[in-house]
Order: structure tokens, then sequence, then C-alpha cells
């Protein structure tokens, strides 16, 4: 199961918050916000507020103990921006965008088939590709045998 809490209109650039979730995506909760004390940025304080509300959602509405979830997904998408301007020189003006950005927090607990997929390594992808044509070769061998 996830719990998501969302912030909007934070006033911050969604490009500056970006680099604060993509830091704690697939983290564990407690470290994510253990990381996000210790970034000296201002979209960490937002996104570890967001973060912090989610462990909320996750314990009152679903009465669930987040300790052992995961940040299963962080997102900053781009809110609505204000206009504003600037006063230039000889009269004229240039114009001043303020941007917003919402902020997104997924958490939720880890999946067991991750868990088993990270042990067990995957062929690669040209092996799979070719798994079909070496079958039909063996086949063919032992046919004209």
């Amino acid at each position: 199961m996830s719990v998501r809490s969302v912030l909007k209109y934070a006033r911050i650039s969604s490009q500056k918050a970006r680099q604060v979730t993509r830091a704690i995506t697939g983290m564990p909760v407690s470290q994510a916000l253990s990381v996000l004390d210790f970034t000296p940025k201002k979209a960490a304080f937002l996104v570890g507020k967001t973060l912090r509300s989610a462990i909320a959602n996750a314990e009152n509405n679903h009465e669930q103990d987040a300790s052992e979830f995961i940040v299963q997904s962080a997102v900053a998408t781009p809110g609505p921006a204000l206009s504003r301007i600037m006063p230039r020189a000889r009269g004229s003006a240039a114009p001043i965008k303020k941007r917003m950005t919402h902020i997104t927090v997924i958490i939720g607990a880890p999946k067991a088939e991750e868990a088993k997929a990270e042990g067990e390594k995957k062929a690669p992808k040209s092996a799979r590709r070719n798994a079909p044509a070496v079958k039909k070769a063996a086949k063919a061998k032992k046919a004209s045998e």
C-alpha cells in the first residue's frame, strides 16, 4: 500500500525542487528525513515537510507503521507562475516569472518482488531476445542427426 502527500503552490522553481526530490527517491523514510535535515536548500525544507505529512497520513489515516516504508516517488511538477515587471533603462520593462511548484511524495512498503529481483540477476536483454532462436537451432540440429 502506498500513501501520498502533496504540497501545492510552493514558492520555488520546480527545477530547484527536483534536485532534492531525486536525492531521496528510493531511500528508507528515516534515512530520507536525515538527508533532508542536513541539506542546506530551501527545497529540502519543503520536501521534508511533505514527507513528514505523508508519514502522518500513513499513521493516522491508514493505521500503518511508516518506519519501514521507503520513498517510492518524490516529484516536483511546475505550478502557475506569477508575472511581475522589473523596470529597465529608458522607460522600458522586463518581465519576471516568479515560479511555483507542486511537490508530491509517495511512500510505501518495500515490495518483496523487488527484493527477489535484486537477489537474482536477469539475463541480458540480448540473450532474452535470442532465446527462441537458440531453441529453434537446437531442435533443428537434433532433427538433422
